[in-house]
Protein backbone atom coordinates (compact mmCIF):
# COMPACT_ATOMS: atom_id res chain seq x y z
CA UNK A 1 0.00 0.00 0.00
CA UNK A 2 1.23 3.52 -0.90
CA UNK A 3 0.76 6.25 2.23
CA UNK A 4 0.94 9.31 1.04
CA UNK A 5 1.66 11.99 3.92
CA UNK A 6 0.41 15.18 5.39
CA UNK A 7 2.15 18.31 5.03
CA UNK A 8 2.71 18.49 9.00
CA UNK A 9 4.21 15.22 8.35
CA UNK A 10 6.24 16.25 4.97
CA UNK A 11 7.72 18.77 7.27
CA UNK A 12 8.75 16.50 10.10
CA UNK A 13 10.71 14.50 6.73
CA UNK A 14 12.46 17.51 5.75
CA UNK A 15 13.99 17.99 9.36
CA UNK A 16 14.99 14.11 8.60
CA UNK A 17 16.28 15.11 5.33
CA UNK A 18 18.10 18.09 6.73
CA UNK A 19 20.15 16.03 8.66
CA UNK A 20 21.28 13.59 5.84
CA UNK A 21 22.02 16.33 4.06
CA UNK A 22 24.39 18.31 6.78
CA UNK A 23 26.17 14.92 6.65
CA UNK A 24 26.74 15.29 3.29
CA UNK A 25 28.11 18.47 3.64
CA UNK A 26 30.40 16.97 6.45
CA UNK A 27 31.50 14.56 3.63
CA UNK A 28 32.80 17.38 1.04
CA UNK A 29 35.90 17.87 3.08
CA UNK A 30 36.04 14.81 5.10
CA UNK A 31 36.55 12.36 2.13
CA UNK A 32 40.26 12.40 0.90
CA UNK A 33 42.81 9.92 0.09
CA UNK A 34 43.88 8.04 3.91
CA UNK A 35 40.96 8.95 5.35
CA UNK A 36 39.09 5.31 6.03
CA UNK A 37 35.15 4.15 5.61
CA UNK A 38 34.83 3.60 9.88
CA UNK A 39 36.09 6.99 9.97
CA UNK A 40 33.62 8.61 7.73
CA UNK A 41 30.87 6.01 9.36
CA UNK A 42 31.66 7.89 12.83
CA UNK A 43 31.71 11.09 11.63
CA UNK A 44 28.23 10.80 10.56
CA UNK A 45 26.88 8.96 13.27
CA UNK A 46 28.42 11.53 15.42
CA UNK A 47 26.41 14.05 13.83
CA UNK A 48 23.45 12.26 13.30
CA UNK A 49 23.31 11.93 16.94
CA UNK A 50 23.89 15.39 17.94
CA UNK A 51 20.73 16.46 15.95
CA UNK A 52 18.86 14.23 18.06
CA UNK A 53 18.28 11.65 15.23
CA UNK A 54 19.22 8.09 15.19
CA UNK A 55 20.99 6.67 11.69
CA UNK A 56 18.17 4.77 10.03
CA UNK A 57 20.37 1.76 8.58
CA UNK A 58 22.69 0.70 11.89
CA UNK A 59 20.86 -2.42 12.92
CA UNK A 60 18.43 -2.52 10.09
CA UNK A 61 18.35 -6.02 9.35
CA UNK A 62 21.35 -6.45 11.03
CA UNK A 63 23.27 -4.11 9.10
CA UNK A 64 26.14 -2.84 11.46
CA UNK A 65 26.71 0.51 10.51
CA UNK A 66 25.55 3.83 10.18
CA UNK A 67 26.39 4.43 6.94
CA UNK A 68 26.66 2.48 3.46
CA UNK A 69 30.15 2.95 1.97
CA UNK A 70 30.51 1.88 -1.78
CA UNK A 71 33.48 2.26 -3.06
CA UNK A 72 34.24 1.72 -6.88
CA UNK A 73 32.42 -1.28 -8.39
CA UNK A 74 30.39 -1.89 -5.48
CA UNK A 75 26.76 -0.89 -6.42
CA UNK A 76 25.59 -0.57 -2.79
CA UNK A 77 24.85 -1.73 0.59
CA UNK A 78 28.73 -1.53 0.99
CA UNK A 79 29.68 -1.84 4.99
CA UNK A 80 32.19 0.72 6.32
CA UNK A 81 36.19 -0.88 7.08
CA UNK A 82 39.75 0.67 8.12
CA UNK A 83 41.29 0.09 4.80
CA UNK A 84 41.91 3.74 3.73
CA UNK A 85 40.74 5.37 0.51
CA UNK A 86 43.34 5.67 -2.16
CA UNK A 87 44.11 8.97 -4.73
CA UNK A 88 41.56 8.12 -7.98
CA UNK A 89 38.79 6.35 -6.37
CA UNK A 90 35.31 7.04 -6.27
CA UNK A 91 32.87 6.11 -3.20
CA UNK A 92 29.41 6.64 -2.91
CA UNK A 93 28.29 6.74 0.63
CA UNK A 94 24.31 6.17 1.37
CA UNK A 95 22.92 7.64 4.55
CA UNK A 96 19.93 7.82 6.68
CA UNK A 97 18.14 9.43 9.56
CA UNK A 98 15.23 8.86 11.58
CA UNK A 99 13.80 11.87 13.81
CA UNK A 100 10.09 12.78 14.70
CA UNK A 101 8.91 9.18 13.33
CA UNK A 102 10.18 9.56 9.96
CA UNK A 103 13.26 9.02 7.64
CA UNK A 104 15.04 10.85 5.11
CA UNK A 105 17.30 8.70 3.17
CA UNK A 106 20.15 10.33 0.21
CA UNK A 107 23.51 8.80 -1.24
CA UNK A 108 26.02 11.28 -3.08
CA UNK A 109 29.21 9.73 -4.60
CA UNK A 110 32.35 11.50 -3.77
CA UNK A 111 35.59 11.61 -6.08
CA UNK A 112 38.84 10.68 -3.69
CA UNK A 113 41.45 12.97 -4.69
CA UNK A 114 41.45 13.23 -8.85
CA UNK A 115 39.45 10.73 -10.25
CA UNK A 116 39.83 10.73 -14.68
CA UNK A 117 37.66 12.13 -16.75
CA UNK A 118 35.52 9.18 -16.97
CA UNK A 119 34.03 8.62 -14.31
CA UNK A 120 33.75 12.79 -13.38
CA UNK A 121 31.45 12.49 -16.67
CA UNK A 122 29.79 9.32 -14.96
CA UNK A 123 28.69 11.17 -11.77
CA UNK A 124 27.37 14.58 -14.17
CA UNK A 125 25.50 12.41 -16.25
CA UNK A 126 23.85 10.26 -13.17
CA UNK A 127 22.99 13.22 -11.15
CA UNK A 128 21.42 14.97 -14.00
CA UNK A 129 19.33 11.87 -14.71
CA UNK A 130 18.45 11.92 -11.21
CA UNK A 131 17.44 15.30 -11.25
CA UNK A 132 15.60 14.66 -14.49
CA UNK A 133 13.47 12.12 -13.02
CA UNK A 134 12.64 14.58 -10.15
CA UNK A 135 11.34 17.18 -12.44
CA UNK A 136 8.70 14.82 -13.39
CA UNK A 137 7.57 13.67 -10.06
CA UNK A 138 4.34 15.64 -10.16
CA UNK A 139 0.67 14.37 -9.67
CA UNK A 140 -0.46 12.39 -12.38
CA UNK A 141 2.54 11.08 -13.75
CA UNK A 142 3.56 7.09 -13.18
CA UNK A 143 7.12 5.63 -11.81
CA UNK A 144 7.41 4.28 -15.38
CA UNK A 145 7.84 8.04 -16.14
CA UNK A 146 10.34 8.62 -13.20
CA UNK A 147 12.12 5.61 -14.84
CA UNK A 148 11.67 6.67 -18.54
CA UNK A 149 13.10 10.22 -17.23
CA UNK A 150 16.90 8.14 -16.31
CA UNK A 151 16.64 5.48 -19.36
CA UNK A 152 15.96 8.09 -22.20
CA UNK A 153 18.94 10.18 -20.43
CA UNK A 154 21.20 7.45 -19.85
CA UNK A 155 21.19 4.97 -22.09
CA UNK A 156 22.22 6.75 -25.29
CA UNK A 157 25.28 7.38 -23.40
CA UNK A 158 26.38 3.89 -23.40
CA UNK A 159 26.21 3.18 -19.10
CA UNK A 160 24.50 0.59 -17.50
CA UNK A 161 21.49 1.44 -15.47
CA UNK A 162 21.00 -0.86 -12.45
CA UNK A 163 17.95 -2.94 -12.14
CA UNK A 164 18.45 -4.95 -9.37
CA UNK A 165 17.99 -1.91 -6.51
CA UNK A 166 15.39 0.53 -6.82
CA UNK A 167 14.12 3.69 -5.61
CA UNK A 168 11.16 2.99 -2.90
CA UNK A 169 8.60 5.09 -1.11
CA UNK A 170 10.24 6.58 2.43
CA UNK A 171 8.39 7.58 5.89
CA UNK A 172 7.59 5.78 9.18
CA UNK A 173 9.74 3.35 7.55
CA UNK A 174 12.71 3.35 5.64
CA UNK A 175 11.30 1.32 2.70
CA UNK A 176 8.01 1.57 2.12
CA UNK A 177 5.82 1.21 -1.73
CA UNK A 178 6.14 1.89 -4.73
CA UNK A 179 9.11 0.39 -5.65
CA UNK A 180 11.08 3.12 -8.04
CA UNK A 181 12.83 0.79 -10.98
CA UNK A 182 15.34 3.57 -12.61
CA UNK A 183 14.20 2.69 -16.33
CA UNK A 184 10.91 2.24 -17.30
CA UNK A 185 7.98 2.95 -20.05
CA UNK A 186 6.20 6.43 -19.84
CA UNK A 187 2.32 6.14 -18.10
CA UNK A 188 3.23 2.44 -16.14
CA UNK A 189 3.19 1.52 -13.03
CA UNK A 190 1.38 3.40 -10.06
CA UNK A 191 0.03 6.97 -10.52
CA UNK A 192 2.05 9.54 -8.56
CA UNK A 193 -0.46 11.80 -6.09
CA UNK A 194 0.30 14.94 -4.32
CA UNK A 195 1.77 13.74 -0.54
CA UNK A 196 3.75 10.54 -1.47
CA UNK A 197 7.26 10.85 -0.22
CA UNK A 198 9.70 8.80 -2.53
CA UNK A 199 13.67 8.20 -2.87
CA UNK A 200 15.14 8.56 -6.30
CA UNK A 201 18.37 6.61 -6.47
CA UNK A 202 19.81 5.98 -10.00
CA UNK A 203 23.08 3.58 -9.63
CA UNK A 204 24.86 3.96 -13.39
CA UNK A 205 27.71 1.79 -14.40
CA UNK A 206 30.39 2.52 -16.67
CA UNK A 207 29.88 -1.39 -17.76
CA UNK A 208 27.64 -4.31 -17.25
CA UNK A 209 23.90 -3.55 -14.81
CA UNK A 210 24.43 -7.10 -13.35
CA UNK A 211 25.27 -7.37 -9.79
CA UNK A 212 26.55 -10.07 -7.14
CA UNK A 213 26.59 -10.27 -3.75
CA UNK A 214 29.59 -10.98 -1.63
CA UNK A 215 29.66 -13.27 1.23
CA UNK A 216 28.59 -10.76 3.77
CA UNK A 217 24.93 -10.65 2.39
CA UNK A 218 24.70 -7.25 1.90
CA UNK A 219 27.80 -5.72 -0.61
CA UNK A 220 26.70 -5.43 -4.42
CA UNK A 221 29.22 -5.27 -6.83
CA UNK A 222 29.13 -5.36 -10.88
CA UNK A 223 30.04 -8.63 -12.46
CA UNK A 224 32.22 -7.12 -14.62
CA UNK A 225 34.16 -4.95 -11.90
CA UNK A 226 33.08 -1.99 -13.74
CA UNK A 227 33.25 1.26 -11.83
CA UNK A 228 29.15 2.14 -10.37
CA UNK A 229 27.77 5.87 -9.22
CA UNK A 230 25.06 6.81 -7.62
CA UNK A 231 22.68 9.88 -6.68
CA UNK A 232 19.45 9.77 -4.40
CA UNK A 233 17.18 12.10 -2.99
CA UNK A 234 14.47 11.95 -0.65
CA UNK A 235 11.48 14.21 -2.50
CA UNK A 236 7.98 15.14 -1.66
CA UNK A 237 5.36 15.05 -4.43
CA UNK A 238 3.36 18.03 -3.33
CA UNK A 239 0.39 20.61 -5.31
CA UNK A 240 3.58 23.16 -6.22
CA UNK A 241 5.77 20.47 -7.83
CA UNK A 242 8.27 18.07 -6.40
CA UNK A 243 9.94 19.47 -3.21
CA UNK A 244 13.50 17.66 -2.27
CA UNK A 245 13.62 16.84 1.49
CA UNK A 246 16.98 15.88 1.30
CA UNK A 247 18.75 18.88 0.88
CA UNK A 248 20.20 22.12 2.86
Amino acid sequence: MIITKSKKEIEVMREAGRIVAECHDLLKDAVKPGVTTMELDMLVEKHIRSRGATPSFKGYHGFPSSICSSPNDVICHGMPDDKPLKDGDVITIDIGAYKGGYHGDSAWTYAVGEVSQEIKTLMEDTLESLMRAISVAVEGNTVGDLGHAIEEYIKPKGYGIVVEFAGHGVGRNLWEAPEIVHKGRPGTGPKLKNGMTIAIEPMITLGTWKSKIEADGWTARTTDGSICVQYEHTIAITEDGPQILTQL
